[in-house]
């Protein structure tokens, strides 16, 4: 055979062999032909179990999609362990996961101190931390020293944006006061409201941070009172935001009172805090309400409903956590189904990356989800509402907090 015969057959023999590999499907562990299995790790137990209905819902929902047919013909094979809300034990169940399990990515894994404990391990491993149940900024803030971890819900920096943005409209003379947590919680929404105050930040005339281990904020919000302020901003958890509400009735202080998203639960905050002292408290939303009347004829709630009855039957519906776990799941199979016969953990991260104005049909009308190579804020609009004395009811327009925008 000449030169040029044996060069001729060669190629032919590469073009043979490379034909299949041009058309083969990719997979990372944890992913094949039949199942894509994904990791969880949640407090089933320990002083913040009831996010355990999160992760049931979950659950529930990717028994739908399998049901269905799953994704792309695969099944999920939804692994969950519990932490009890301890960092050390986080790192022992992500370690489970990645390592014994091989899932293809966590997701959803909830806590700020949880997630901290395992961002490090995580990008080490080349593993997706994806969609984390935090608004902690840290998750998000840096996708290139943090490449595979994302976060889901709006961030606190976004939200205290969108409080500055509110203030800036409806009372731009007005002087601020801050109750917050002395964490890397409460100094992040901090954060987020005094940047959206820009040049204005000199609104706020006063702070007041507790610990974790107080037994009351009373003394906080007399101080803030004192300080001639006529609008608090309460950035607490449920317990002691309940307090503030109730402090400020009880000293007759009639200030703007906004209370951050994650407190602003009917039964655990409103309720304690005596439902005459929380009338006209604001607060944010990003999803429907279960239990708001207002959405008794929408579609995504009626689908919803659907789905609770079918897969879910004994899970809360009054819960604000049946409603963020269905839109949660509902984020991931997206993002499978874009990642389509390319289930390695770099292309899940590539489509988790790559969402344009992704509606759910539980969020709020008008917020979609966005993201990008460089923006791993998936949700960063709000819309203000106010309490009535009994419920919660939506105004005005829907807000961005967009970090940098």
């Amino acid at each position: 055979m000449t030169p040029a015969r044996i060069g001729l057959a060669a190629l032919g023999a590469a073009i043979l062999f490379a034909a299949p590999a041009w058309a083969q499907k990719k997979y990372d562990v944890g992913a094949t032909d039949s199942e894509i299995k994904i990791g969880n790790i949640m407090p089933y137990s320990g002083p913040a179990s009831a996010y355990a209905l999160i992760a049931k819902t979950q659950k529930a929902y990717f028994d739908k999609i399998n049901a269905e047919g799953g994704i792309n013909g695969r099944k999920i094979t939804f692994i969950s362990y519990d932490d009890g809300y301890s960092p050390p034990k986080t790192v022992e169940q992500a370690r489970k996961l990645v390592e014994s399990d091989e899932v293809l990515l966590i997701f959803q894994p909830l806590g700020t101190a949880s997630n901290a404990a395992i961002q490090k391990y995580m990008n080490a491993k080349k593993t997706p931390q994806l969609f984390v149940a935090t608004g902690a900024t840290r998750f998000g803030d840096n996708p290139k020293t943090s490449p595979y971890t994302m976060g889901w819900q709006p961030n606190y920096q976004s939200e205290g944006r969108i409080y500055a943005k509110y203030i800036l409209d409806t009372k731009p003379a007005g002087k601020i006061a801050v109750l917050f947590q002395n964490d890397d919680y409460g100094k992040d929404l901090l954060k987020g409201l005094k940047d959206g105050l820009g040049a204005k930040a000199s609104m706020i005339v006063a702070e007041a941070g507790y610990e974790v281990s107080e037994p009351t904020v009373d003394s906080q919000i007399v101080k803030l009172q004192a300080s001639g302020a006529d609008i608090l901003v309460n950035v607490a958890t449920p317990k002691f935001a309940a307090q503030a509400i109730r402090k400020v009735g009880e000293l007759g202080w009639k200030p703007l009172h906004i209370v951050n998203n994650v407190s602003n639960s009917v039964g655990s905050v409103m309720k304690p805090a005596g439902f005459e002292n929380a009338k006209g408290v604001l607060s944010t939303a990003y999803l429907k309400d279960a239990t708001d009347p207002a959405w008794k004829d929408d579609a995504g709630m009626k689908e919803w409903s659907a789905f609770m009855d079918k897969y879910f039957p004994d899970g809360d519906r009054t819960s604000s956590f049946t409603v963020y776990g269905y839109a949660s799941a509902q984020t991931l199979v997206q993002v499978l189904k874009q990642a389509g016969d390319d289930l390695t953990r770099d292309n899940v991260m590539r489509q988790a990356a790559n969402m344009k104005n992704v509606p759910l049909n539980v969020l709020i009308p008008g917020i979609t989800m966005t993201t990008s190579p460089t923006d791993f804020f998936p949700i960063e609009q709000m819309q203000m509402m106010s309490f009535d004395g009994e419920k919660w009811n939506l105004f005005g327009s829907v807000l961005s907090g967009e970090l940098g925008g």
